[in-house]
């Protein structure tokens, strides 16, 4: 391959991925045309993208950027996939995925600079919460125990308000009200 060839697909490397700092490196070496059209058609779906990349060119493009911890798991024929709502959701759909498709290897994932290696690993980070969960599970903790000091404030108050509601009434209809004996 020619230095200029190399150059261009460097070139497209860097803009096909700019920004993309959390990603997910496959092997697809032993997967066939129709799994990999599969594959393909189904992280379409969520907005995940599929990049076949040449190792060194990848490495030379992606120098600096989120992905250098993948770095050292690029050897043999490998795929970036990308894209989505975050790459836990990818780890999710690949782990999904992977008893359907033979052949299929997950050789590891980056979230925010930490390397999930292997399939162990990828697995592990499909169970993690995506960011929108995390904040949905931390709103509810700080609302939580605000909603129990409301009831707890509520509770008095309603009380009070529902005797003196009951003390208008009967001075109302012109009736006496007694001191109760304790």
């Amino acid at each position: 391959m020619s230095k200029t060839v190399k150059e261009m697909i460097i070139r497209e490397y860097k803009t096909r991925l700019k920004g993309v700092g959390d990603a997910t490196l496959i092997s697809i070496r032993g997967v066939n045309g129709q799994n990999t059209t599969k594959l393909r058609g189904v992280l379409r779906k969520k907005k995940v993208r599929v990049s076949v990349i040449r190792n060194a060119l990848a490495k030379k493009a992606l120098a600096g950027s989120g992905l250098d911890p993948l770095f050292p798991l690029m050897d043999g024929s490998n795929a970036l996939v990308y894209g989505g709502n975050s790459v836990v959701e990818v780890a999710r759909e690949l782990a999904k995925i992977l008893a359907e498709i033979p052949g299929l290897e997950l050789k590891g994932a980056v979230l925010d600079g930490t390397l999930f290696k292997g399939d162990k690993g990828v697995k592990e980070l499909s169970k993690y919460p995506t960011k929108e969960e995390a904040l949905g599970e931390t709103v509810a903790l700080i609302l939580g125990p605000a909603r129990k000091v409301a009831a707890q404030v509520k509770g008095p108050g309603a009380n009070l308000a529902g005797i003196i509601k009951a003390i208008e009434q009967k001075l109302e209809k012109g009736e006496t009200i007694s001191k109760k004996a304790a």
